[in-house]
């Protein structure tokens, strides 16, 4: 069982250290965290309701995306910038402008550091070649889904993989022609996360209403595999360096990891619900954001046992260690 934070939020045993940076969506900031003390170092305020985040290779710069409401399903127009923020000097450095492009919320950067960003009202990928001096997108090309969500790139960047909450669709789009159509497949309902294998062969995707994982084919988006899971797999992560999946089930508040063949290997309950999460560089730990409690779970993925947690400001959604 997870456990709740306390004054004395990470065991003094764990090997993890470093300084997490986390999103709190409904704190409307984004905040720094030593992990072996859990103590916070530094808060930043940023616009109401900040959501998504990537961290450039060199761990200099962070761009988090302003959705602007809550949540999905809440109306409103939301944001139109990238917050970008300056991980050393612990500051928020300067926005970038994506207007008339709103409701930003999925985001990706490939090994170029070139920054994506998914506009969920008008349903349009957006790229930025130089996130870290522009001022506008460098490009942008449509996805052909409706109520836009969430994004995945390969590493080079030649292809983005988009999820569609109302359309119920998956997107494959090349976000350096916006001539290339979309391709365009169906996986079920209300497909929110997406990850793509480590080989890039393959696409998984959480279709929440269907409480299905589903394996296609990251060329063509031919269907290869489906599994019914148990709740509701709100995210999807691939393990780095492993042919292994994870799911944030906020429906049995587990974190579950399934193998290549989406069979279910083990599961960890905990007192809240799991939402984001995000993984060490070289450590076998990943770090789970529960929503309701306010808290970053620790969680060793060899035992898969939570280790520590860290008390955050309201809804931690995102996080990354630097």
């Amino acid at each position: 069982m997870g456990r709740q934070a306390t004054d004395e939020t990470v065991d003094r045993g764990s090997r993890v250290e470093g300084t997490l940076v986390v999103v709190e969506k409904s704190g409307h900031a984004v905040s720094f965290h030593d992990v072996a003390g859990g103590t916070l170092l530094e808060r930043i305020e940023l616009g109401e309701y900040p959501h998504e985040m990537v961290v450039d290779g060199a761990r200099r710069l962070a761009y988090i995306g302003h959705y602007g409401v809550r949540m999905s399903g809440d109306v409103g127009t939301g944001g139109s910038s990238v917050f970008v923020v300056d991980l050393a000097a612990r500051r928020l450095v300067r926005t970038i402008d994506l207007s008339p492009f709103n409701r930003l919320h999925g985001i990706a950067i490939d090994d170029q550091d070139r920054l994506y960003v998914l506009s969920e009202e008008k349903a349009v990928l957006l790229r930025v070649d130089d996130p870290a001096h522009a001022e506008a997108p460098s490009a942008a090309v449509p996805t052909g889904g409706i109520k836009t969500h969430m994004v995945v790139t390969n590493h080079d960047g030649s292809l983005a993989y988009v999820t569609g909450l109302l359309s119920h669709t998956v997107s494959r789009v090349d976000p350096h022609d916006a001539a290339q159509p979309p391709v365009i497949a169906s996986p079920g309902r209300l497909p929110e996360s997406c990850a793509l294998s480590r080989d890039e062969q393959w696409l998984y995707v959480g279709a929440r209403r269907d409480k299905q994982l589903v394996t296609l084919d990251a060329r063509t988006l031919k269907e290869h595999q489906r599994q019914d899971v148990p709740g509701d797999p709100l995210r999807v992560y691939v393990v780095p360096g492993q042919d292994r999946l994870l799911t944030t089930d906020i429906e049995n508040r587990t974190v579950t990891r399934y193998d290549a063949e989406l069979r279910e290997e083990r599961s960890v309950t905990f007192d809240g619900t799991p939402a984001g999460i995000s993984f060490h560089p070289t450590e076998p730990t990943a770090f789970v954001t529960l929503l309701d409690i306010d808290t970053v779970a620790i969680l060793d993925l060899e035992t898969f046992e939570t280790t520590g947690t860290i008390s955050t400001g309201s809804e931690p959604d995102v996080t990354a260690l630097i």
